[in-house]
Order: structure tokens, then C-alpha cells, then sequence
């Protein structure tokens, strides 16, 4: 029998995504679309296991071995720097990392900038590159709120319209990165079970590459 490749999976419309490249890849598991609450799903014949987690902690069980490889968002990958292999841009799940602000916000170099995020590491690197002083308020949710009630000067957040932005008349200032999702390996899975993950590598890059054509 097949060494089982265990993948984790983000749950949501994503995840749902990644998996019909993961089929097409010929590593299908039928009980994935039954309508049910399971987490875990395998298919022995083709040695493959999938579960669903949150997306932000793909990454998390990947590094730590749980799973053989995952698929996380460019966004957790800068933020956490999990030690892992980033194997392909799989060009889908995108959005980009951004500053943004009131619409009348004019940057005074003379003051601390303070920057409210939940991508705290993220903020620090970008900041520190251009040698801008600041203060994270690090926050967890409605980063939006923060500039309105004057609890922040600019927030990093993900943009993925600019809908939410506009309706609370803020507006982006700096585009920090593209976000887009990423296909990862464990360290030590890719060295065990390379053949099966070169091959879904192999199967997912033709896939991209055909749908350009």
C-alpha cells in the first residue's frame, strides 16, 4: 500500500478550489463531497488523506508534520515565517497587503506613524525598510474602526475589492505585497514522499499553464 499523503486543506471556498486541482491531479477522494461535518477524508487506494482546518493554521500543521503539505495565503507565510517549502504560486485566493488610511491623511515624518494590524510582522519588515518610525496596535478584527476613532494614524490590512474601505471613506495609500495562495511542504515529508508531491506539483503547474493558453 501507498505511503498516505496527508494534506491540509483551508476550509471555505478556497480549499474547495485547491481540491478540484488536487483531483485533477489524480489524487481524488469521493467522500470530500459528501454533505457532512467530517473533518478527515482518505482515499487509500491513491494513499492520500485530506482534512479541513482554519486557513491561517495550514501553515501550523504543516511545519510541525502533521501534514505533508497544505495550501496558505502568501499573507500568513510573511506573518508567522513558519519553517516549511514554499513549492508554487498556485495564482489563485488574490488579494494584496496594503496601507491604508482617511482619505485626507497626509503622512507628517516629524511623528511616530501609528499603525493598526493584525499582520504585525508584516507592518514591522515594510516600515523598517523605509525606516519609518511606528507603533503597532495590534488588533484582531474591524481593523477599519481604527483610523475613524483616531486609535491609528494607517492600518495594514489585507484589500481584496476595496468595498469595506470606501463605505468607511478610507483609502489605500501603498500597496505593500501581492497575496496569492501558496502551495507548502514539510521539510522532511518532501525529502520521504517527493515522488508523490512532484507529482502533484508537476500536475498543478500543467493545469495553470493549459488555462493561460
Amino acid at each position: 500500500m501507498k505511503p498516505m499523503l496527508n494534506v491540509a486543506l483551508p476550509k471555505g471556498r478556497l480549499g474547495e478550489k485547491v481540491y478540484a486541482m488536487f483531483e485533477k491531479a489524480g489524487f481524488e477522494c469521493p467522500s470530500i463531497k459528501e454533505n457532512n461535518r467530517k473533518l478527515i477524508f482518505e482515499n487509500e487506494t491513491v494513499g492520500v488523506r485530506y482534512f479541513w482546518v482554519k486557513p491561517s493554521d495550514v501553515a501550523i500543521y504543516v511545519e510541525r508534520g502533521a501534514a505533508d503539505i497544505g495550501v496558505a495565503g502568501k499573507d500568513i507565510l510573511l506573518e508567522y515565517e513558519p519553517d516549511i517549502y514554499e513549492l508554487l504560486d498556485l495564482d489563485i485566493g488574490k488579494c494584496r497587503m496594503a496601507v491604508a488610511a482617511k482619505e485626507d491623511f497626509r503622512d507628517d515624518p516629524q511623528n511616530t506613524l501609528r499603525v493598526a494590524t493584525k499582520f504585525s510582522n508584516i507592518a514591522q519588515n515594510y516600515y523598517a525598510s523605509k525606516g519609518r518610525e511606528i507603533d503597532i496596535i495590534h488588533l484582531n478584527g474591524s481593523i477599519e474602526i481604527a483610523p475613524i476613532l483616531g486609535l491609528s494614524d494607517v492600518i495594514v490590512d489585507i484589500v481584496e475589492t476595496g468595498t469595506t474601505l470606501k463605505e468607511n471613506n478610507l483609502k489605500v495609500f501603498e500597496t505593500i505585497v501581492p497575496i496569492s495562495a501558496r502551495l507548502i511542504a514539510n521539510k522532511a515529508s518532501y525529502k520521504f514522499k517527493s515522488a508523490s508531491i512532484d507529482a502533484i506539483v508537476d500536475s498543478i503547474r500543467c493545469q495553470m499553464e493549459s488555462k493561460d493558453d
